[in-house]
């Protein structure tokens, strides 16, 4: 049966069919959805983990006990998880291990573009590149069976486009893998220098065996039409170059991108005028190309930056001109990243904004917080920094830069690696204020449960961090619990904290307004008390709008939080029930 699936759909399939046992991840856009598909198989046992580094240490000891195992995230969290799999590369498997990252040309919802490729080569594990779905799904069951035969971890490096593009899939049986028996082996399983100096000639021989592997597999192939013009590319590149180029071209399809069949590479090359490499972001395959000697065009041609598409590489190649695009009559109208109506965290950086203070921010919904009208987040660098980056600031600007400065952080962030910021302020006697959004969820990437809310990924109950309890254990002494849409209230709390002589936490605690417990009902209009002082549009919240230079706020799009009335200093806002 053939089925349309999406990108992070298929490797799911491909995982369950390849009789997967334990699946550990974070979630990351644009990854989310393989784990979060993976839980409808109930044969699978499946976690959200704290953070990345977290869930790569749960699989790899799951593969060490025998069981087939993967992790899965996107490309900034695999600098999370890269000191467990760089040592995993020495290591090796018991059962099956497998890696899915997804990388983000173009920063659809990342702080940078990352090429994952780089780190299959500094790790010296092996990594595959499908180009849609239907070859999502099988090069999963092949870097399954892969990482089994050569004792060796698998990457499935993914991208955007192939992540969340859909194509049909060829539907299988789940492969009864029986988990393999555990056995005590010191000379493999420790990381110690005598054993790792051992295991690293393994390694080497590992790579080795897998070049040769790749010269001769039918993952690597070559479509001839007869051209003078050579590509080679590989995932969704491939794509791209084949309906641009069509039957202009003769292509090298890499799906395996590490280790390269330099063989295969240069046997191909030889017979073309021009060879031109395609790929998206770094000149991976293009300068191992050069290395080998080998004349090629790529990066000279093509952007480092961003996605490729169909007409670009028509234009390089072929020389010809993008049509003409149509362009509707009436301009559309620009619709920006903006916080949802309804926000919990637009009630913190309304009073961080008119407070004046410098906001060291971080990873979330909330990152938000620096576009128009707020902007009121400083920094952003990534996930947990917040913390840990307020405490150099105040560390360089001296004692008194505190009382000017907060550090604002999701209670998700928080737990992924926020901890340990508070930890370091706390033991390096630092004296910052923590501000915890703590919205109930998961929001970023799309509602997952984390260890605050209290049920796993597959809804089941379990404990409840406790944040006042963690953090008065990390040594905080001042945690305080606020409603940020009380913005009197919550305006005195940040004044009283960021003036004490110690560290502080405040938890500025108001759920998600799209979570289906939250039940705000009716919507804001505006009386005939306005005096047009434009308080309101301070919040920037999309339901509140000018018009022919009035307020106005659009009934379709309030939810009824009542911010807005909390704000407006001339009771000028009143809220209806529907």
């Amino acid at each position: 049966m053939k089925k349309l699936l999406l990108g992070n759909a298929a490797v799911a399939r491909g995982a369950y069919e390849a009789g997967v046992n334990v699946v550990a991840s974070y979630p990351g856009t644009p990854s989310t959805e393989i784990t979060e598909e993976i839980v409808k198989f109930g044969e699978i046992y499946a976690e959200w983990s704290p953070n990345e580094k977290v869930a790569a240490e749960v699989a790899i000891g799951a593969s060490i006990a025998g069981g087939r195992a993967m992790s899965c995230m996107k490309h900034v969290g695999l600098n999370v998880m890269a000191d467990p799999v760089f040592t995993v590369s020495y290591i090796g498997v018991n059962g099956g291990l497998v890696f899915c990252v997804a990388d983000d040309p173009g920063m659809h919802s990342s702080q940078n573009e990352q090429d994952s490729r780089h780190y299959a080569k500094a790790s010296k594990i092996m990594m595959l590149e499908p180009a849609d779905s239907a070859e999502c799904k099988e090069y999963t069951k092949m870097a399954f069976d892969l990482s089994e035969k050569f004792d060796t971890p698998a990457f499935i490096r993914l991208s955007t486009r192939v992540s969340h593009s859909q194509s049909l899939v060829e539907l299988g049986e789940r492969k009864a893998v029986p988990v393999k028996p555990y056995e005590k082996n010191i000379p493999k399983h420790v990381m110690m220098p005598a054993m790792a100096i051992k295991r690293h000639v393994v390694v080497e021989e590992r790579i080795e065996a897998l070049r040769e592997f790749a010269e001769s597999s039918e993952i690597n192939t070559i479509e001839e039409n007869g051209s003078k013009i050579g590509v080679i590319t590989a995932g969704i590149a491939y794509v791209y170059a084949k309906e641009a180029l069509g039957d202009k071209a003769d292509f090298l399809k890499l799906g395996m991108v590490y280790p390269l069949p330099r063989k295969k590479i240069a046997d191909f090359a030889k017979k073309y005028d021009k060879v031109y490499v395609i790929e998206e972001l770094d000149p991976v395959i293009e300068e191992e190309c050069r290395a080998m000697g080998l004349e090629v065009l790529g990066k000279d041609l093509f952007t480092l930056l961003g996605e490729y598409t169909p007409e670009m590489i028509k234009k390089v190649i072929l020389g010809e001109k993008p049509a003409e695009k149509i362009m509707p009559a009436e301009n559309i109208p620009v619709r920006p990243p903006v916080m949802c109506a309804g926000c919990p965290h637009r009630g913190t950086f309304y009073v961080l904004k008119k407070l004046g203070l410098v906001v060291s921010g971080d990873i979330g919904c909330y990152t938000l917080g620096a576009a128009l009208p707020l902007q009121s987040v400083d920094t952003t660098i990534c996930m947990g920094a917040s913390v840990s980056a307020a405490h150099g600031m105040a560390k360089a600007q001296g004692a008194e830069f505190n009382k000017k400065l907060v550090s604002v952080i999701g209670d998700s962030t928080f737990m992924h690696s926020g901890i340990t910021g508070l930890i370091d302020i706390v033991y390096n006697k630092g004296n910052n204020t923590v501000i915890i959004l703590d919205n109930s969820i998961t929001g970023m990437t799309g509602h997952q449960d984390n260890p605050t809310t209290g049920y796993t990924i597959r809804g089941e109950e379990t404990k409840q961090v406790n944040l006042i309890a963690l953090c008065k254990a990390c040594g905080i002494d001042h945690v305080t619990v606020c409603d940020p849409f009380n913005i009197k209230e919550f305006e005195k709390v940040v004044k009283t904290e960021v003036e004490r002589e110690e560290p502080s936490v405040i938890i500025a605690q108001r759920p998600c307004a799209l979570l289906k417990s939250v039940k705000y009902t009716g919507h804001c209009t505006i009386s005939d008390n306005c005096k047009n002082c434009k308080m309101c549009m301070k919040l920037g919240c999309p339901a509140i709008t000018l018009k022919e230079g009035k307020v106005v706020i659009d009934s379709t799009q309030c939810n009824g939080c009542g911010l807005c009335v909390n704000v407006c200093p001339f009771e000028a806002i009143v809220k209806e029930e529907d």
